[in-house]
């Protein structure tokens, strides 16, 4: 092999195999479709950005490019190379290795057909050792990428092709996504664009094996308890079981054996031994040993002990030759979806009868609070390493242990499970199922199957893994909508059933014993669990019983007048999506849409926004895109001032951050109330706001901008994430007021919380009142009740100021820590408070590279430090309330990119909502 792009790969061994990576050759991309087009391209890539890079096309992302450039979602695209160079003995097999294909394509090697794929997730590996044999010249690899959009078209009609009731099917850009193996919100989704990209997306090779040679292109690493069952809590005091399996090509000698070493980063071992149990087939093999508890230490998610992590190295063995090696990096933890019947213990406790429902880690309970992952990008190939840890660490800066790795995306790419492994965020992960029933025939399901068993098997590794949902909104939401209009028939049951419970969870269950499964992402959970059964899990649906709690929740309502009655959220034991849109800042907007564009109104504003409330896909209706703003601007006009600003583009902004607040005070009184709840007979143990961060610069969800920026709710997510708050609940219909600390500690907490009632103007209405509390390991208690009603003062004209010291223990930590808190009771609408100007006043310490803010004049409500466009960064804290009496206000910054200029101290600025409404 002369071609210097053909990479020795090298064991500790004498066997020898050859590896050449796809992406260091010279492609070229073209199309049947339109002829005029060829350009170089990359792998891994898609084929938008190949066309962006070289001038075809403009950034897909600016304006209306997820309209104006679907003819490239229409069209058919060829990549091609040479394999210059490339071994033809016949002493040699050789194997063409994809590790995605994105996603119905046609395979060509020296003009001969090798495959079809039609999966975008799955791994496809091709012996073509005969092909490149009879091959005269230099091997041409062609990839053809067939239009998705129109092959699911066509399968869609298909004669006696399967149908579901009416309105199964979630709907957005593109139709009939149920068919397809492709990330699904590449048709569109209500916060994304859908542009249905093409191309080999994740990398790719030639491997070339001598006849005695393997080679492994996956490796599954089970660590659990032993005695461990899936579902299930173990026994913490068990050894630990290290299963490893490796998929290979090539083939396993009969006596080959299986070695691992486990070594700490520094590279010290900690252990080693052989494996027993060893098992092979032509393509696998596996083995277990056993680990001695003590000598590993656990691992932990973020605030509630250490990420310590090790190197498994698992060799193949035959007599004194090293067949091949993989080296993986995990940790030693246990996580467990809890699903148990409620037991008398509990019951006596005051705990609600029914079923559990919350996450255990290594034995431990633990609130779960984080939010809801989505693609970062609509184009994975442009996800960086430096990106998702920028992202990340704002997940860690954030308070949040956790992030729901939504469904009808793509499977997470290894590097995201390493970093989250690094940082300690649990990755709650599933199948890319949601919005739709799905076919059942045999074809699809053997897809699936081969599917899952190998993003299973991928990721298993990782302790950051931490649970296995079949899929999106499922069980109450598309099963509910295919029974209520079909009523009486059991073919949606059976159907739903057959993917979710006899692929999807085998493919669990019966590749790891470490991780647990849910069918759909909220669910009433399981009746029964018997592992003597064929399918061990035996789904509740709605059997239940009056008075029991069951399952999760989800919870959406775009009615804005109730959106901080308490009665209307959901009752349950975890909360895994809620939320409310909100617009991005201006400095967002100026990265995606031109100056003329720039008003609440514009059309490109307006199409931007995904958000159809009624309903319909016709991506030219623009009255049901302004039915989505105007949500927004019905929450913005009931709660708060209008902004007017001469200057239009300054009073866009104003609107935009406006929403933003909306949708931050929505979700800190749904995240109070769900953490509440840790004390209340619900028990409940978690909070997962849909949604962490942008797919795109538009109208969405997203706490996070798409560039990094944080909006409100991030800031005020962090707030209210902390380990011990103090929250105000109010039932505005009878009067009554409280306030509760709640506490996610693991051990009880004791302190005072302060609550002083002021006037707007910053003057104390009356005499502070000191309340001393305990609250107990993950819990809450009260420390005020009253009712508004018999104040001697009105709301407009007063507002209830809460702090708390407290001083508890971290989890695994030892040493006494003192945790503060504030919050404020306010008027429900403060656009009828008697807001006035605060005053404020920024200043900057070049010493401490931190900066004061005081409010001088009244009371300053969601004090706003702002970044310059071009600037990523973020504050230590923002959004929050100041009294004049409060004195300056340090606020630290963490800057990320300045642009270059360092100019960028220039251009902060602050603001309150009196400023953001009158300027």
């Amino acid at each position: 092999m002369k071609s210097s792009h053909l990479l020795p790969f090298l064991s500790t061994t004498t066997i020898a195999l050859q590896l050449l990576d796809l992406g260091t050759l010279k492609w070229t991309l073209s199309s049947p479709t339109y002829t005029n087009i060829t350009v170089p391209a990359s792998v891994p890539g898609q084929v938008h950005l190949d066309l962006y890079r070289e001038g075809v096309i403009p950034d897909p992302y600016f304006g209306l490019g997820d309209f104006e450039l679907r003819w490239v979602g229409y069209g058919n695209w060829t990549y091609e190379t040479g394999l210059e160079g490339l071994e033809t003995s016949t002493g040699l097999s050789t194997w063409l290795l994809f590790n995605g294909l994105d996603t119905f394509t046609s395979i060509e090697l020296c003009d001969q057909h090798v495959a079809s794929t039609n999966n975008q997730f799955r791994q496809y590996y091709f012996d073509v050792s005969s092909i490149l044999a009879s091959c005269s010249g230099t091997p041409k690899l062609s990839i053809n990428f067939g239009s998705a959009v129109n092959i699911t078209a066509d399968i869609a009609n298909e004669p006696g092709q399967e149908t579901w009731p009416l309105d199964v099917e979630g709907h957005f850009e593109f139709a009939n996504r149920q068919f397809m193996r492709k990330e699904q919100s590449d048709f569109g989704w209500d916060w994304g664009p859908a542009f249905s990209p093409a191309g080999i997306w994740q990398p790719a090779y030639v491997v070339q094996l001598p006849s005695s040679g393997i080679y492994i292109r996956n490796t599954l690493l089970d660590i659990y308890r032993q005695g461990q069952l899936n579902n299930l809590p173990p026994d913490q005091s068990a050894p630990w079981v290290v299963n490893a399996s490796l998929d290979l090509l090539g083939t396993v000698p009969s006596t080959a054996e299986m070695k691992v070493e486990i070594l700490d980063l520094s590279n010290a071992t900690v252990t080693s031994g052989t494996l027993q149990n060893v098992s092979a087939s032509e393509s696998t093999i596996s083995g277990s040993i056993v680990v001695d508890g003590a000598l590993c230490q656990l691992w932990w998610p973020s605030g509630l002990g250490a990420q310590n992590l090790y190197n498994f190295k698992i060799s193949v063995v035959d007599g004194n030759t090293t067949l091949a090696t993989a080296t993986k990096r995990s940790g030693f933890r246990t996580i467990v979806l809890n699903m148990t019947p409620i037991s008398e213990e509990q019951l006596a406790q005051g705990i609600a009868p029914g079923n559990n429902w919350h996450f255990e880690i290594n034995g431990q309970e633990f609130y779960a609070k984080g939010s809801n992952f989505i693609p970062p990008d609509a184009f994975w190939p442009r996800v960086t390493e430096t990106k998702i840890k920028q992202l990340f660490q704002s997940v860690v800066d954030g308070n949040q242990n956790m992030l729901r790795v939504w469904a009808s995306g793509a499977y997470s790419p290894d590097f995201i499970y390493d970093i989250a492994d690094e940082m300690g965020i649990l990755l709650w992960s599933e199948f890319e199922f949601g919005d739709a029933l799905y076919p059942v025939n045999s074809e699809f399901l053997d897809n699936v199957r081969e599917e899952a068993n190998y993003n299973v098997r991928r990721v298993n590794h990782h302790p950051s893994l931490a649970l296995w949902a079949g899929g999106n909104e499922l069980e109450n939401l598309e099963l509910l909508v295919a029974e209520d209009e079909d009523p009486g028939n059991p073919k949606w049951r059976n159907e739903y059933e057959q993917l979710f419970l006899d692929v999807l969870l085998p493919a669990v269950y019966g590749n790891t014993k470490s991780i647990s499964y849910i069918p759909s992402s909220t669910t009433n959970g399981y009746l029964e669990l018997n592992f003597s059964l064929p399918i061990p899990m035996v789904q509740r649906y709605d059997n239940k019983t009056a008075g029991s709690i069951y399952g999760d929740t989800d919870h959406y309502d775009y009615d804005s007048s109730v959106a901080f009655n308490l009665s209307s959220y959901p009752v349950g034991r975890f909360a895994n999506e809620f939320g409310y849109h909100s617009m991005p800042s201006l400095q967002t907007w100026q990265q995606a849409v031109s100056p003329e564009d720039l008003h609440f109104n514009s059309s490109t504003i307006v199409l931007r926004n995904h958000h159809y409330p009624a309903g319909g896909t016709n991506t030219s209706n623009f009255r049901n895109a302004s039915l989505g703003m105007g949500e927004m601007t019905t929450a913005a006009e009931t709660y708060y001032p209008t902004p007017h600003h001469a200057n239009s583009v300054a009073n866009f902004s104003a609107w935009c951050h406006t929403t933003q607040i909306f949708q931050a005070d929505f979700y800190r009184s749904q995240i109070t109330y769900y953490r509440r709840g840790s004390g209340f007979p619900e028990r409940q143990l978690g909070s997962l706001y849909w949604q962490l961060e942008d797919i795109w610069q538009a109208p969405t969800w997203a706490g996070i901008e798409y560039d990094g920026r944080w909006k409100v709710l991030h800031y005020v997510a962090k707030d209210i994430y902390q380990p011990v708050i103090i929250a105000s609940y109010w039932n505005y219909t009878s009067g009554d007021l409280t306030a509760y600390v709640t506490s996610d500690l693991w051990t009880p907490t004791s302190g005072t919380a302060t609550l002083a009632w002021y006037a707007y103007n910053g003057t104390l209405l009356a005499p502070a009142e000191t309340v001393p509390f305990v609250v107990g390991a993950l819990n809450t208690t009260k420390v005020f009740q009253g009712n508004t009603n018999s104040l001697a003062y009105d709301l407009k004209d007063a507002l209830l100021k809460m702090n708390i010291t407290a001083t508890g223990t971290l989890p695994n930590t030892k040493e006494p820590k003192v945790f503060t808190h504030e919050y404020y009771f306010h008027t429900l609408s403060l656009r009828n408070a008697n807001l006035q100007d605060p005053g404020l006043v920024l200043d900057y310490d070049e010493q401490t590279g931190n900066f004061t803010v005081e409010a001088t004049k009244g009371v300053a409500a969601w004090v706003w430090l702002d970044l310059p466009a071009g600037t990523l960064g973020n504050f230590n804290e923002n959004a929050f309330w100041l009294l004049p009496g409060d004195g300056k206000r340090e606020v630290g910054v963490t800057v990320k990119d300045d642009g270059g200029s360092g100019e960028w101290v220039k251009g902060v600025t602050v603001g309150s909502l009196w400023d953001n409404t009158l300027g």
